[in-house]
């Protein structure tokens, strides 16, 4: 496991948590956000790394996920979630292999039953000063410190923890495999698409309501006819590359 001690900057970000929705002013992060890089194991059966039912009962185990990593276009969000054993919610799983629908509706249970929840965000300029992972673990350290329990452990989705002062373990796939972390990725994916819509409604040329930044065909064409337009990422390949013509 990863016993982390930096805190994150509370005031910065977007931030939505336990219900209720917050706005934070746009903020410029400090270079150099730390990140932890190890793995640290991945979780019993069922997601519980609790010995016995009563062990876990004990423990605050919160899920953590990031959206939007790889679109050229758009804020990376990141969500944390303190599940209830009391109210199970059923039909989690990861974000990317459930329908628009699906997600929209698990979106709105996660927020009535979870404990705690909270959605933050990292902007467009952020991922192109300290590079997209520092950005997206920077999101999850804003996401976890705007939870309003504090949870015992951290569990993250992929190979990276965010610093957050709390014991922490990262787990591949752990979207697939541990119901609150599934449910931080919902959070997320759901979050970053809103994000996507209300852009597009700026920059309708570009087509995001329909890719949601990511580089397919038709949204490389409009980049090309169009040129890149203040959200999209300048950092990344497809947008630096039409920079330089």
């Amino acid at each position: 496991m990863n016993t982390n001690s930096v805190r994150p900057e509370p005031a910065e970000g977007s931030l939505h948590s336990s219900g209720a929705a917050l706005r934070q002013p746009e903020g410029r992060a400090s270079d150099g956000v730390p990140f932890t890089g190890a793995p640290t194991g991945a979780p019993l059966a069922g997601g519980s790394a609790a010995e016995s039912k009563d062990d876990f009962a004990a423990v605050l185990i919160c899920g953590v996920d990031e959206a939007g990593r790889g679109p050229l276009a758009g804020a990376v969000y990141a969500a944390a979630v303190i599940l209830d054993d009391a109210r199970p919610i059923a039909g989690l799983a990861d974000s990317k292999k459930l329908s628009e629908k699906k997600r929209d509706k698990l979106a709105l249970e996660i927020r009535e039953h979870a404990l705690a929840w909270a959605i933050a965000s990292a902007s467009v300029e952020e991922i192109d000063r300290i590079n997209i992972l520092r950005a997206s673990l920077l999101a999850m350290q804003r996401a976890v410190a705007a939870l309003n329990l504090t949870p015992h452990e951290v569990w993250v989705d992929g190979l990276h923890c965010p610093d957050t002062g709390l014991k922490s373990r990262a787990i591949v796939q752990g979207d697939s495999k541990v119901a609150a972390i599934s449910a931080a990725s919902i959070l997320a994916k759901t979050a970053r698409d809103a994000s996507l819509l209300e852009l597009h409604e700026r920059h309708p040329h570009y087509g995001f309501a329909i890719h949601k930044g990511y580089p397919t065909a038709a949204h490389l064409a409009a980049l090309r006819q169009h040129g890149p337009c203040v959200e999209h990422r300048r950092s990344f390949g497809p947008v630096k590359a039409l920079l330089k013509l």
